[in-house]
């Protein structure tokens, strides 16, 4: 029995993603982006994996290949702010799978600053990868699966920091609010050709790695925020992902989802 400081028993796969392609960025490591991986091929989803760090990306693709099969895992590495990256990583997606049915954009950088000590690098490069990138990948999703013309599904991740102030996060919450905007506005577009745009906002998703430099006195007071009193498993964050990737959502777009009590 899990009581509410207890992370609940792991949900199996079901099937609901057989046949789909998808591509997954920031895909690498114990976080929401490799959980949402492992979870789309769980689904029966075939995917393409990305990430910026080439070494952590090709461990992950080895360790994903030797459990759900070589021919159904690829990886590229890929910086969001490069659109000729970005570019490669869509390409390969359509040329191995041959097809592109769901895109996942998680990567996203962070960091704490005061406004007023905030350097314009800090705030740029936050913006870059944080929204610029989410912008690059969803223009490049949009694109590709307008001329397939066989629907698909864009889901974007965003942060309750979009909707509430925090100090220090000027640069990632006007990042994050911006994706939430970006998803609205695209949901609207992508309408006429059949594909959903839509978004997860968590609060605290926490992984072993995250937790060793985390101060204890923090991850009190950010749980503490939690109804649950505790952290959200990044597997917990990606299986709000597959519904909205599944046909379990086929009638929600534009919508940002809150994985947590923290919606304004």
């Amino acid at each position: 029995m899990t009581g509410p400081k207890t992370p609940p028993p792991y949900v199996p796969g079901h099937g609901l993603l057989a046949g789909r392609a998808a591509v997954v960025t920031a895909a690498a490591g114990a976080g929401i982006g490799g959980a949402t991986a492992r979870r789309l091929l769980e689904e029966g989803a075939r995917v393409v994996v990305s990430d910026a760090h080439a070494r952590r990306l090709k461990e992950s693709e080895a360790e994903l290949a030797a459990e759900f099969g070589a021919d159904r895992i690829a990886a590229l590495p890929c910086d969001v702010t490069d659109e000729a990256q970005v570019t490669a990583l869509f390409d390969l997606a359509v040329e191995h799978h041959g097809r592109l049915d769901i895109v996942v954009n998680n990567a996203g950088l962070g960091g704490t600053a005061d406004l007023v000590d905030m350097a314009d690098e800090q705030w740029d490069k936050v913006l870059d990868v944080t929204l610029n990138g989410t912008f690059r990948c969803t223009r490049a999703a949009l694109r590709r699966m307008r001329a397939a013309g066989a629907g698909g599904v864009v889901v974007n991740n965003a942060s309750v920091i979009g909707w509430r102030a925090q100090k220090g996060q000027a640069h990632y919450a006007a990042a994050k609010a911006g994706v939430m905007a970006l998803t609205r506005c695209a949901a609207l577009e992508a309408a006429e050709y059949g594909v959903r745009v839509n978004a997860v906002s968590p609060s605290l998703a926490m992984h072993p790695h995250l937790v060793k430099v985390t101060t204890p006195e923090l991850l009190d007071e950010l749980t503490s925020r939690e109804a649950f009193g505790r952290y959200a498993e990044p597997w917990e964050v990606a299986n709000v992902i597959v519904f909205l990737a599944s046909g379990y959502s086929s009638y929600l777009t534009g919508e940002v989802l809150s994985v947590s009590s923290q919606h304004p």
